[in-house]
This record gives structure tokens, C-alpha cells and sequence, in this order.
């Protein structure tokens, strides 16, 4: 017989079950059915896959070899078997959540372990995106659902929700000279010094740019954590989520400086295509959309 995932699945048996007679019961086969399924494998591969001479059949390397291999195949084909019932059922095989990139991503873990506890063979994807990024990311298809800030780009067939609003305070390094200054800083303030920013990583729409004067010398950096560590280590200065300043601020690890115009906000928003359809997409709509998602993190007012 041709090397098949019947053919494989009666060697597995045999090897879980420790015979033919008893592999053959959970098959519901005749033992001599197997024998013969067994013998004809061997004569398709020109290889013996059993070492008959003592009193027990036992896999020879190239047996064993052929086995574990085999399984791999198996539990490969079981689940495919699954997926297609799963997306036949109106379940994604994939599915691409992206974050806006002043997000932390710990609030997204738990839903992800709920999620993770219906059983569905959905691949996740997570991944954050900065500025006009999200709104990129989802206008090609390589995200399936997006939390971004600003503006839905105009024509793109896309449904937003608010979710919340960041405030956003002025840091700066305990070594740094705006530290030490013991009033609201002014526009004149900040120019002189260098800016920390994070890069927008829209590939197709127009970039944006945010928290720095258009005087400003600048450090651009790929994502939050990188922003972070510069300001922390004195090479500029910048706005940071209240979420992540208030904990820095209290580790003495940044201070916080009063700006005279006041501590910009961000209206965040969770956004998924027109006509759009999935199981996945709905439920991490109504999962994000919680009122307790991202607490902590959005502002209590």
C-alpha cells in the first residue's frame, strides 16, 4: 500500500498500544489486517520496519525513523482537519491585532489567555504600530483590527469606536538641565533641547509626527521602550503615557516637568474594515471594548 496517514496512523497504534492484537482493538481492525498493511508498507519502501526475530515485533531504526516522522505528519493533518472546521464555523486562521505603540501590551495578555480558552485553532498575531502606522497596517490588510490615534484616513471603508483618551506628561532625566527648572516650561524651554520621538511606521500613508518642536534637533527611536531608555539616560527630552511616566516619575528614575501649555491628549480608537467578517473580529471587538480593558492605562475621566 502507498505510505498514507492510514498507513501511518496503524504504526502509531502499534507503537502506543505495544502489538498488533491490541492496536488493532482501538482500530477496530483485524489483527491480520494490520499485518498485511504493515507488509505492504515495507514492500513499497523496499525496508523492513519491524525486527521479527524475538517474540515481540519491535521497530527497526529505520521503523522508528519512519514513525517519528510520521507522527509529525499526523498531528499536521489532525490539525488541518481542525482549522478548516474551525473557519468553515466562521473562525479566522489568523488573525492580527495591532496596538497603538504608547500601549503597553500586558492588558492585552489575559483577553489573549480567554481567548486562547475556547479552543479555536486561530493563529494570533500581535503586533504595535506608531502614529499613522495602525491606520496603514489596516487599510493594506496586514492587521485585522487596530487601536490608533488620530484620524481615520479619509475614504477607507473603515469602522472606528472610541475607546479612551492618554494624557501625556513632559519628562526629562534627573541629570538633565530642564530638571532644574522651577517653573512651566515654555516653548523656547524645550527647543533647545533635543527631542526623543518615535518613528511612524506607516509604509503607505502620509508619516506623522508628534511630541517635538519643529526647531527641535531630534532622536528618533523604533518604539517606546527605546524611547524610555533615552530619556532616562539624559539624550533628550519628551512626552511619555501617564501610565508609564507616574511609575518612572515614582522610581525616581524621571522627573516631571510642568509645561506651559498644558499636557497633550490622545483620543485612542479600536477600528476594523467595512464589511469585515469573523468570529475572531467580533470577539475581540466586544473584548477590547470593555470598559475594564485597559485600565489603568486610559484616563479615569
Amino acid at each position: 500500500m502507498p505510505l498514507t496517514l492510514d498507513a501511518l496512523a496503524i504504526l502509531d497504534a502499534i507503537d502506543r498500544k505495544g502489538s498488533f492484537a491490541r492496536a488493532a482493538e482501538e482500530l477496530a481492525r483485524a489483527p491480520s489486517s494490520l499485518t498485511y498493511a504493515v507488509q505492504q508498507i515495507e514492500a513499497e519502501l523496499d525496508v523492513l520496519l519491524f525486527d521479527r526475530s524475538g517474540h515481540r515485533a519491535r521497530f527497526t531504526p529505520a521503523g522508528r525513523v519512519l514513525l517519528d516522522e510520521g507522527r509529525t505528519l499526523l498531528n499536521a493533518a489532525h490539525a488541518l482537519e481542525n482549522k478548516t472546521r474551525q473557519v468553515a464555523g466562521g473562525w479566522e486562521p489568523q488573525f492580527t491585532l495591532a496596538l497603538e505603540g504608547i500601549l503597553p501590551v500586558a492588558p492585552v495578555l489575559p483577553l489573549l489567555e480567554d481567548f486562547y480558552q475556547l479552543g479555536h485553532a486561530t493563529e494570533i498575531r500581535l503586533r504595535h504600530e506608531v502614529l499613522a502606522g495602525g491606520w496603514d497596517a489596516l487599510a493594506s490588510g496586514r492587521a485585522d483590527l487596530v487601536i490608533a490615534g488620530g484620524d481615520a484616513p479619509a475614504g477607507g471603508g473603515l469602522r472606528t469606536r472610541a475607546l479612551g483618551t492618554i494624557e501625556f506628561a513632559f519628562c526629562v532625566a534627573p541629570q538633565h538641565p530642564l530638571a532644574r527648572i522651577g517653573q512651566p516650561l515654555s516653548q523656547a524651554d524645550i527647543a533647545a533641547h533635543r527631542a526623543v520621538v518615535i518613528a511612524d511606521t506607516a509604509l503607505n500613508l502620509p508619516l506623522r509626527s508628534a511630541g517635538w518642536l519643529q526647531q527641535q534637533p531630534r532622536l528618533t527611536v523604533a518604539d517606546l521602550p527605546s524611547k524610555l531608555a533615552a530619556q532616562q539616560a539624559g539624550l533628550g527630552v519628551g512626552s511619555l503615557p501617564r501610565w508609564l511616566a507616574d511609575r518612572e516619575v515614582a522610581a525616581g528614575r524621571l522627573v516631571r516637568c510642568e509645561w506651559a501649555g498644558g499636557n497633550p491628549r490622545e483620543t485612542l480608537k479600536l477600528a476594523w474594515r467595512s464589511g469585515e467578517a469573523g468570529r475572531a473580529l467580533d470577539w475581540f471587538i466586544r473584548a477590547l471594548s470593555r470598559p475594564d480593558a485597559f485600565a489603568g492605562v486610559f484616563d479615569a475621566g
